[in-house]
Parts: C-alpha cells; structure tokens; sequence
C-alpha cells in the first residue's frame, strides 16, 4: 500500500515535485533528548535488538518534525553478528570485536545464516514501526555495504584509514573476495526480507568506500554492491550512498540503484554533469552546518535545493547527523526544505 505521504516514491520515480522530500541520516539517534534517556537505560545492541525499542527510536523524530520518510533504527553490524561475529559497542570506542578475522582459515569457517532465524528481531521491529507510522509516510530499511562490513571484521574496530582491512586484501585477495561474497550473500536475503516485512525504501551504507582508490574500489566494493541493488531493485527501490567515492559516481548512475547519496565534498553541479542527471540524487548538507545559526542554515538549504533541482532530489545531510547538534537546527535544515518554494 502506497504511504499517504508519497513524496519520496516520487522522487525516487523522478516526478516532477513542487519541492524535494526530506529526512536525515541518523535522524533517529543521538541528538535527540527522548534518544538520550533511552540511552541511559538501555546499551546499544539492547536497543537494537529490542523490537519495542527499536520501533519506539525510529518514531521519534517523525513525532517532532514534517519528515518524509523513517528510517528503522538498527545497525549495519547486525550483519556480522548473524554470521557469528560477536560485535559489541564500547563506551568511548564504538565498535570492537575481541577477534577480528587475520586469517583466510577464519573466513572459510564463516557460515551464511538464516536471517529468518539469527535477525528476527529486526523484522519484528519493522511490523512494529509500520504499526506506528500508520502508512503515513515511507519506511527505509539499509545495510551496510560488504566493504564496509569487512573493513570491521578485519580491522576489528573503527579506525581512521582501515589499513589492516587494506593490506589483508590486497595480501589476500581470494580470502578477502571470499569473505565479501558471505557478507554479499548473508545482506541479499536480510534486505529482502525486510522489503518483505514492511520497508518500502532500502539504502546501502558504503561507509569507507572512500578508503579506497577508484581502481580498489572497482574490485572491492562496488561489484559487490551493485549485487545487492540487482537482487532487491526488482522488489523495492535502493538508494546507494558511499561516501567519498564522487569517482565512482557515473559509473553507479548505471546501475539498477533509484539514487545515489553525495556527501558535501561533491557539489550539486558536479554530481549532476558525473550522473548524466539521470539518476535521483540525495544530499549532500554538511552535517557540521548544522552548527550554524538557524537563519544561516535555511538560506544555505534554499541554496543546495536551487542547484540541486526539485526533480530527481532528495534533500538530506552529507552524512549522519552529529550527536551535539542542537534540536532547533535540525528542525531549521528540515523546515527549510519542507517550506521551499521554487522562484519564478
């Protein structure tokens, strides 16, 4: 069934719209006061792995502000875990995995699980958000991208060039590509099933794809990636947002993808003239502006909308919001684009 609030299938269609729809990545999080108290309650993957809760995190921004769209409150780590991968979230370090995958025997003993049996809990919390949302507005489910993935099991934690995961492929290509596949594999039937259970858009996080040169990333990620968009496009639209990777641009605006995420390193025009507009973009508002002054940012968001065209956008920030913006900011950047008008 079609939700009331149907600006962000037009969009993704590429109909003439008389303003671009508008959500937030990590909008269901950090920044919000309701998330915060949770927070203090209850540890990460409790709250991922809690379908009241997760349903509960997802709605609360749409209770405070005109968004376009929910996107189910999870993480991409859930994948790991399913394949046997005990990830836990550290205070003060973010991901950590006690033993990250070193060798190519580690990864020939990685099983692909039933997502059925091993992510229930997801799909449960989709049947209790759509529940709340009432089909007034799109759900998106996401994942990360195989790359992005590998990068955590490798290197075992976050880091800030991922040079372990790095030079394990480029040492170990058939264990690396092997490892990718099972992640491919195991991402194809989750996102599936969550189109299944509810989601009406699916996004692919390739977080680190930018750790990679152009010709890396041509053999690590996105031939993984346009897998993924293959499987599920038939069933649900797919937006891929990688940040970094304005290289691959063009190359992925010829996929089976609905849009492609930009981050703000890669201006509207350019992003348009690598995608021959014609692919829907979604973008690419500095998350670190939201620390402007709430009139600064709805002149810059009446700006981005001008170059980027109401048709075949999406407005969104460049990457996920950060955890200390103010409210009123992240309600200034949605209202702008909410109340925007085109001149003349």
């Amino acid at each position: 069934m079609t939700p009331k609030n149907d600006l962000l299938l037009k969009a993704l269609r590429r109909e003439e719209v008389e303003r671009p729809p508008v959500w937030m990545m990590r909008q269901a999080g950090r920044y919000l006061p309701e998330f915060i108290s949770l927070r203090e309650q209850y540890d990460f993957f409790t709250r991922c792995q809690t379908p009241e809760l997760a349903a509960e995190i997802t709605v609360q921004p749409i209770r405070r502000f005109p968004l376009d769209a929910a996107i189910l409150f999870s993480d991409i780590l859930v994948i790991p875990q399913a394949m046997g991968m005990d990830f836990e979230m550290k205070p003060n370090v973010g991901p950590w995995l006690e033993k990250p995958i070193r060798t190519a025997e580690q990864i020939k003993a990685i099983q692909i699980p039933d997502v059925e049996e091993t992510l229930h809990y997801v799909f449960e919390a989709i049947k209790l958000t759509k529940k709340e949302l009432n089909n007034e507005i799109p759900l998106f489910g996401f994942a990360g991208s195989p790359w992005t993935i590998l990068c955590y099991c490798i290197e075992g934690k976050g880091s800030k060039a991922f040079d372990t995961a790095k030079s394990f492929c480029f040492q170990h290509p058939i264990a690396a590509h092997e490892l990718l596949q099972k992640i491919t594999d195991t991402t194809i039937a989750y996102l599936l099933k969550k189109v299944e259970y509810g989601c009406d858009v699916i996004q692919i996080f390739d977080s680190w794809g930018g750790m990679l040169s152009p010709k890396d990333y041509d053999e690590f990620s996105w031939p993984y990636i346009e897998q993924i968009v293959n499987a599920v496009a038939e069933k649900a639209p797919v937006t891929v947002f990688a940040k970094g990777c304005w290289y691959a641009l063009e190359k992925m605006s010829q996929s089976k993808a609905s849009a492609l995420g930009v981050d703000w390193t890669c201006s509207p025009k350019t992003a348009r003239k690598l995608t021959h507009n014609n692919i829907t973009l979604q973008g690419n508002f500095d998350p670190s502006r939201l620390f402007s002054t709430p009139d600064t940012i709805q002149r810059m968001v009446k700006e981005m909308i001008d170059e980027f065209g109401t048709t075949g956008y999406i407005a969104n920030l460049g990457h996920g919001i950060l955890p200390n913006v103010p409210v009123e900011n992240a309600q200034a950047f949605i209202e702008a684009v909410v109340g925007y008008k085109k001149v003349g």
